[in-house]
């Protein structure tokens, strides 16, 4: 951390934000501090924070398109993450989850000596894991991310024909190109069961990006791809997943 501490402020109202401002000028008498930024939404706080220097992310939990539990674990994958700190107007986010890392939970409406300690305690803290923090938010994220040529890159689930392990990486294919997540299938599998299926002990595919099945000629099968030429073979211990499917 920096003698004055820079801070993003995230939260899609706009009275929120200039609360925070307010508390953050009142809180600012005692700790060095700045307000580097304001954003609306979860992907204009990464892109924001990929581009100026943040100590400590303001983040409101529930926003659209990217809420902030999921924002939070992107911004944990740059060079130098910002602590973070939720604000929210509801306390049925698994607090206890937060009272023993390096995250503070601030219930709205924020009492300015309630946030004074938060700085505080965010200034010295160490970074949470991202597994604690997709722990906590008990749902599936909309985005998955990889850093490339020092950006962290978003990549929407929804995009995503298979993710297949490839050494000690995961390759999400889209209709457009590859990525490589540093995850675990098997930790993918198990957040996105509902919308992958598994049709090899290293790959699994989007329920809604198989346009069907074809023979292989050893009396095996592959899966046909929406939108890609390549074709998937499944397992012999999988050929189950192709009656399941047709059905």
């Amino acid at each position: 951390m920096t003698e004055s501490l820079r801070i993003l402020i995230v939260d899609d109202e706009a009275p929120a934000r200039h609360r925070l401002r307010e508390l953050l000028g009142d809180c600012a008498a005692t700790l060095p501090l700045e307000v580097a930024g304001e954003a609306a939404n979860g992907r204009a706080a990464l892109e924001f924070a990929q581009q100026h220097a943040v100590d400590v992310a303001l983040l409101d939990i529930r926003m659209p398109e990217m809420d902030g539990l999921e924002t939070a674990q992107h911004l944990l994958k740059l060079a130098h993450p910002p602590a973070v700190i939720f604000t929210t107007a509801y306390d049925s986010y698994a607090i206890q989850a937060f009272e023993v890392s390096a995250i503070d939970y601030l219930l709205k409406p924020v009492r300015p000596e309630r946030l004074l300690a938060a700085l505080r305690k965010a200034a010295a803290a160490n970074l949470p894991y991202a597994g604690d923090l997709r722990a906590a938010a008990g749902q599936a994220r909309q985005y998955l991310s990889m850093t490339e040529r020092g950006k962290v890159t978003l990549i929407p689930v929804a995009d995503i024909l298979f993710l297949r392990a490839d050494l000690k990486y995961v390759a999400a294919r889209t209709a457009q190109r590859e990525f490589l997540l540093e995850e675990s299938l098997s930790h993918l599998e198990k957040e996105y069961g509902e919308r992958f299926v598994r049709i090899h002990r290293n790959c699994l595919v989007a329920r809604e990006g198989i346009a069907g099945f074809e023979k292989d000629g050893e009396g095996g099968w592959r899966v046909l791809l929406r939108g890609l030429e390549e074709k998937l073979p499944v397992s012999r211990r999988q050929q189950h997943v192709v009656r399941e499917l047709v059905r």
